[in-house]
């Protein structure tokens, strides 16, 4: 085996067998490994590399002997690679091992099938393993799974369907607190046996491609944390969403005609409440075609829009792939005039059926085309449309009475054939290669389209299907989803297992998709989904209405307190995306993400936590009114309901009544909330409300930044926006402005967890009235905007 020094970060080893081998320091805490099989490395790029990153590039020493060969970074972490039999172990900072190849179980590649596969020794068989993106299983943990990534039109998925619509092939392992990562940079069909055919070892592999992939290490403390760090610099962060998208989402297969709409909107404004968009469905097109409006159906769309808008309802539409084959239609006529659609191998239209019945495709992997679809968007833009929603795009096609029997979950005519040419960023190549990117890069180009045509605003975009990256462009729900009880416990370790994969704007339709739930499961389902990231009730048109006040009267008035729980949370809410778009930590996150040395946490799939500072726990199962709750040790906890204060490392019996989600909130923190309002457009009046969590130990110190700016637009990312940096320490908290913005008012202090009332409370030296409340240990004051301490005393 000889050794060759392309560059300083790594090195190429030539091995017997012709192979070469490409071993390289990516990032300070990032190993990138590639073996060409054929002697030969493929084209260097990746649609899931973030290109626009500075990266870090550490200076690496090599050293060799007759049996190993030793690559270093400044740092002390180091790849050795055994000679013979060849293998490649990776060691941290503090000398141990990180993960190693099963020298059992060589890399293994058959030229004719281009099928490749290597294996990993596992650190015990109680390493667990998270992530990989979207994954219907409803445990936390992925370990003992067989695991297939390939995009699939799933509808009304069972719960252990695998896969389904998104492709993230990245995952975390975790044992004794000590964690790694590894992402498998390649587009195909690809398979990860997590310790289901042989518990002292993983393996993975694809139908094609290279073996490419990234390990990352953690950093010296090996923390999850600084894993989601360097592989969303790696992959993209999602770039500060508008607030009104983190508002509340109303949609339905479908909403029509314009009466239903402006219906749909009055009834929540009438009924008080909150809402912030409203979705349409494919009826609102003239006969499937995308960017075109029923007429009759909806005469004057520019005006519904405007008057929602008024009403502080913005609008999104649906937006297909499929472009319905008609000469006169000109969306088509333009598409094929230029040469826009995927092509057969020879070389005529692929057409398929979706909605519109025979339709052509752009193919998304040419530039041309994403810039061209892009474009098509100009009108809906005109026409005051806020957002886009990209479905059918893994992309799924409609079985027929001529494809094979019977019509299986995962049949292979529901999409492109396999050997369908892409045009691949000019490199060229077979739907097996772009199938798993096809989703992902409509969505880009409906981002980078809209941005374009409406520069001053930020795009919107919701995606269903999509690929590693896809957080660069699109929010990401979980598809069509089923109203039962076990969908909504899946919801919660799909939504936190996609959130630590690097995509941090998630949700599901709430509710279910298809049919229809009882009024207890829509008001539970609710109440889970208040917190995510991405809040949308959303259904099939057969099974009913489904909108909040469908239940009864006695749900209308629970779901109403949930949705105003939501608003009341969104500076807190809107301030963990900004923190994401700065270091990449996801809003919602599982348990074990924040306390990794606390073992308890590791297979918990029916709490999350929103930030590091609020745990959720919400009720799953039928008929429940009191629940167990762990809640982490290395942190003590107040009941936000009650006030009680809660050790951590310990396991309690709550009770949940139906008009409660059981929230608790770590002690020491500061949140950030607001009065109740029924959009986002009042958010600017609405006044903040500083919740100050009790009990934080003598000589700690929190600190805690609220981001403030227009809430659309781009004026944050110069001197258009404001941080409230709060501080906190026993007795005192001290505010500090940074930043011009004229934003939101702090007008009141909560403090919430205090068991004895204070003597006095002073702001800035003067002393003001405050109300207690023993029972709920509660305290309220109120402040001047302009206050720089307040001080408590006993």
């Amino acid at each position: 085996m000889s050794v060759t020094r392309p560059k300083t970060t790594g090195v190429v080893l030539n091995t017997t067998s012709r192979a070469k081998v490409s071993i390289d320091f990516f990032d300070i805490d990032v190993i990138r490994i590639r073996v060409a099989a054929s002697g030969a490395f493929e084209r260097d790029f990746s649609y899931a590399i973030d290109y626009s990153v500075e990266r870090h590039t550490p200076i690496t020493k090599l050293a060799q002997n007759a049996t190993e060969i030793t690559l270093s970074n400044s740092n002390g972490a180091k790849v050795v690679i055994s000679r013979s039999p060849f293998a490649i172990r990776i060691l941290d900072e503090n000398g141990a091992t990180v993960v190693s190849d099963d020298a059992t179980r060589p890399i293994l590649f058959d030229s004719e099938t281009g099928e490749i596969q290597t294996s990993k020794t596992r650190n015990g068989e109680v390493e667990t393993y998270y992530g990989f993106g979207e994954k219907a299983f409803a445990e936390m943990s992925r370990n003992g799974k067989f695991i297939v990534n390939w995009n699939t039109d799933t509808f009304s998925y069972p719960v252990g369907t695998d896969p389904v619509y998104q492709s993230i092939p990245f995952f975390y392992a975790l044992r004794d607190g000590k964690a790694y990562g590894l992402f498998f940079n390649n587009t195909y069909r690809t398979w990860f046996d997590m310790g289901k055919s042989a518990p002292s070892r993983y393996s993975f592999g694809a139908d094609g491609g290279e073996l490419d992939y990234f390990v990352f290490t953690g950093g010296k403390e090996r923390a999850p944390k600084r894993i989601l760090e360097d592989y969303a610099n790696l992959t993209g962060k999602t770039p500060l969403p508008p607030i009104w998208a983190l508002g509340n989402h109303q949609s339905r297969w479908s909403y029509f005609p314009e009466k239903r709409v402006r219906k749909i909107a009055e009834g929540f404004r009438r009924r008080k409440i909150p809402a912030d968009v409203i979705h349409l469905d494919i009826d609102y097109m003239d006969g499937y075609r995308v960017f075109t409006w029923d007429k009759t159906r909806f005469p004057d769309p520019k005006k519904m829009i405007a008057d929602l808008k008024a009403d502080g309802f913005q609008t999104v539409l649906i937006i297909d792939p499929g472009i319905k084959v008609d000469p006169t239609y000109s969306a088509y006529a333009d598409g094929k005039r230029l040469g826009m659609f995927v092509k057969n191998p020879d070389g005529t239209e692929l057409n398929r059926n979706v909605w519109p019945q025979s339709s052509a495709f752009p193919d998304f992997t040419d530039p041309k085309a994403r810039e061209w679809f892009g474009a098509e968007f100009k009108r809906n833009i005109e026409e005051g449309v806020a957002g886009f929603w990209n479905d059918m795009n893994e992309p799924g096609v409609f079985l027929d009475e001529k494809t094979q029997k019977p019509d299986i979950t995962h049949h292979p005519d529901k999409t492109f054939p396999s050997n369908t040419p892409h045009f691949g960023e000019g490199a060229g190549g077979t739907h097996k290669r772009y199938h798993n990117v096809y989703g992902m890069q409509m969505a880009r180009s409906t981002f980078e389209g809209v941005k374009k045509l409406r520069p001053e605003k930020r795009p919107f975009v919701l995606t269903r299907a999509g690929f590693a990256g896809i957080q660069r462009f699109s929010a990401v729900w979980t598809g069509d989803n089923y109203a039962s009880w076990d969908h909504l416990a899946l919801s919660i370790p799909m939504l936190t297992n996609l959130s630590v994969s690097g995509v941090p704007f998630v949700g599901c339709d709430v509710g279910g998709f298809n049919d229809r739930p009882s009024g207890e499961l829509y008001t539970r389902w609710l109440q889970a989904a208040v917190l995510t990231p991405f809040l949308r009730s959303h259904s099939v048109g057969w099974a009913g209405n489904k909108e909040p006040w469908e239940y009864g009267e006695e749900f209308t008035p629970i779901n109403r307190a949930s949705i105003e729980l939501r608003y009341k949370f969104l500076p807190y809410l809107y301030s963990l995306f900004y923190q994401h778009e700065r270091t990449g930590h996801p809003v919602m996150r599982p348990l074990w993400y924040e306390f990794p040395d606390d073992k308890s946490t590791y297979l918990i799939s029916d709490e999350y936590l929103v930030g590091d500072d609020v745990l959720v726990a919400p009720v799953v199962k039928e008929g429940m009114r009191w629940r167990e709750v762990y809640l982490p040790a290395g942190a003590s906890w107040i009941n936000w309901w009650t006030g009680e204060k809660l050790d951590g490392g310990k396991q309690y019996r709550v009770e949940v009544p139906l008009d409660r989600l059981p929230l608790f909130v770590r002690v020491g923190a500061v949140i950030a909330t607001q009065e109740v309002i029924q959009h986002t457009g009042e958010m600017p009046g609405a006044a903040i409300t500083l919740n100050v969590i009790a009990g934080i130990a003598p000589g700690n110190k929190e600190i805690v930044d609220i981001h403030q700016d227009a809430g659309d637009g781009y004026g944050y990312r110069q001197s258009e926006s404001r941080t409230i940096r709060v501080e906190h320490s026993q007795g005192i908290l001290k505010i500090i402005r940074i930043g011009n913005f004229n934003g939101q008012k702090i007008r009141y202090i909560e403090v919430i967890g205090v068991t004895v009332e204070p003597r006095e409370i002073r702001a800035d030296g003067k002393k003001l009235e405050f109300k207690y409340d023993a029972v709920m240990k509660r305290l309220r004051v109120e402040i001047a905007d302009d206050v720089k301490e307040v001080m408590m005393a006993r």
